[in-house]
Parts: structure tokens; sequence; C-alpha cells
């Protein structure tokens, strides 16, 4: 299969682009850096700012699929009003250009299926004192009102406008990526130093997935046309204070040390709300799809970390 991605350097996309070539894809990276891109990843690479139009367009052409995962890191820097729109330009105005490009396309030479990533923020909070903490959170479930959940709303908005021009659409709602590396690295690092434990109150939900198991449902959705329409990328939801207890048992330290709620604003600022709050969110479609998860447990995805 010819398939394009954004994103391809990213935590994700990296893997990703391993599996695909693995299986025998013809690969071609979107990036801001075609050469660094190329070097790092063995494979063809077209300078794209996905926020302005231009010839990287021609790309897309003839494409089975493209993998939608460029955006800018949402804890790479504490959120001012400039960050927040840097976050969601480069996921909501990233996309509508990207659809934009695929729509000047000619009819025959549009890609086939546009696997956009998405966010489980898209859901409202479930507050750990509310009689709704414990109700499961599926693909049919409404919007939440959070800055991040508007965000995840108005990029999927985009991504389905490509449904006019033909092409099937998925938006993967992700929640916590686990592997070495990525988000974790900052996780753990509490805990390597006798530190580690809950946020707050604990009692928030964490919905989490390993990268391997990210992978496989790209892999998947990139090959089946049943993957359409939102779907929740996670395996299981884990009470934060229970994650921590597990994090802690893999890396053999103690997590002990709650942090509390007062520190966690502090330090995070707006981010802080995403923390201390969840929502059990449960991969409702994947089953139905007859997903098969290879680390299908907490203890099976942080032994990776060990």
């Amino acid at each position: 299969m010819k398939i394009v991605i954004t994103g391809a350097t990213g935590f994700i996309g990296s893997a990703l682009v391993a599996a695909l070539k693995q299986r025998g894809d013809t690969i071609t990276a979107l990036s801001r850096n075609a050469e660094k891109a190329k070097a790092a990843l063995g494979v063809e690479a077209v300078t794209a700012d996905l926020e302005t139009p231009g010839p990287w367009g021609a790309a897309l052409a003839g494409a089975d699929a493209i993998v939608h995962l460029a955006a800018e890191s949402i804890g790479g820097k504490r959120w001012d009003a400039r960050q927040k729109q840097v976050l969601r330009d480069s996921r909501v105005e990233g996309t509508r250009t990207l659809v934009e490009a695929i729509a000047a396309l000619p009819g025959a030479a549009r890609p086939k299926a546009l696997i956009s990533a998405s966010g489980a923020d898209y859901y409202p909070f479930a507050l750990s004192d509310s009689d709704m903490d414990d109700d499961e959170v599926t693909e049919a479930d409404p919007p939440g009102d959070s800055f991040l959940a508007r965000m995840c709303r108005d990029w999927e908005k985009e991504a389905f406008v490509a449904q006019v021009y033909g092409v099937r659409v998925a938006c993967m709602r992700t929640g916590l990526v686990l592997g070495p590396g990525g988000v974790l690295d900052r996780m753990t690092t509490p805990f390597k130093l006798f530190v580690g434990g809950r946020l707050g109150g604990g009692y928030q939900w964490m919905s989490w997935i390993h990268r391997d198991d990210v992978v496989a449902a790209y892999v998947a959705a990139v090959s089946d046309a049943r993957y359409t329409g939102p779907i929740n990328l996670v395996t299981d939801s884990t009470r934060n204070r229970d994650f921590a207890r597990a994090l802690g048992q893999a890396l053999g330290r103690p997590s002990w040390l709650p942090v509390p709620a007062f520190a966690v604003k502090a330090a995070a600022g707006e981010v802080a709300e995403h923390l201390l709050d969840g929502r059990r969110v449960v991969p409702k479609r994947l089953r139905e799809l007859g997903f098969v998860w290879t680390k299908p447990t907490l203890a099976a995805a942080l032994a990776t970390l060990a």
C-alpha cells in the first residue's frame, strides 16, 4: 500500500513507520524538515508546512491512506493564550489544510482513507465525587466543554469533511500512550527519585494504551474499511491511585508520596484540570471490530519500562 504520514518522526509516528515498512508498504512522510525525516526514518519525505497550502499536496495523490499524526505537544509548554492557539492551530488548521489539499486533487487521485489522530479528552470530565464517576464513556457520548474537548471536537470536524470527497475517515480518540520514552519519561522521574505517588485524591480515571497497540490499531485502520468514524484508542481506564501503585511496582519504587491538588495546579496551571479529573473511556468500537491488544493489562504495558 502507498501510505502518507504526517508527524512521522514523533513518538507514535516513528514506530508506525517501522511497522508499515516491515510489512512492505511504501511510505511518504510529510515533514517540515524532509531531509531530517528521510535520514531518521529511511523513507521518502516531502517538505510540508501543514498550516500552509503548497506543492506538497501532490504527494497525497494515489495514496491508499493518509495517517495524520502531526500536532504540537500538549505538555510541551505551560499553557497561555498564545500556546493554546498554537495547540489548536496545529490540529484544527493543519487538518483543514490537509483536507483542502485532498479536495484539490482529481477525484480518481484522492486518497482512499484518512486516519486522523484525536484525543480521549474529547469527552466531558467525570468528577470523582459525582454520580457519573463510574459511567463508561463510549464513542456515542457527546463532547465536553473544556479547552481540549472543544479542540478535539473541531479537529475531528475538519477531518470528517474529507468524507464529502469520497474518503473514508476514522478519528482515533487516543488516551495516555505508554511505552519507553514519551510522556512516561516525565512521569517516571519522581518514582525513580523515591517521591512518586498519586495526583490529588487519586480517584480520577486515566485512560491508557501501550504504543505497540496504538501502532497495531493504526495499521489495522489503514487496511480495514470497517475502521470509520470515531474510535476510542484506549485499552482500559484505571484510577490514578492504582496507576501510580502499578507504576511504582514496575519500577521497583514506592508510590507512597501523593502530590496535593494545589501543588499540581501551581506547577501545571490550566492543564492541571486534565490531570486531576478524568473520565472512564472504554474501547467499544475496537472491541466490536475484534481488535486484539498485545498489552491488555496495565502490568503488561508498564513492564516495558523496567
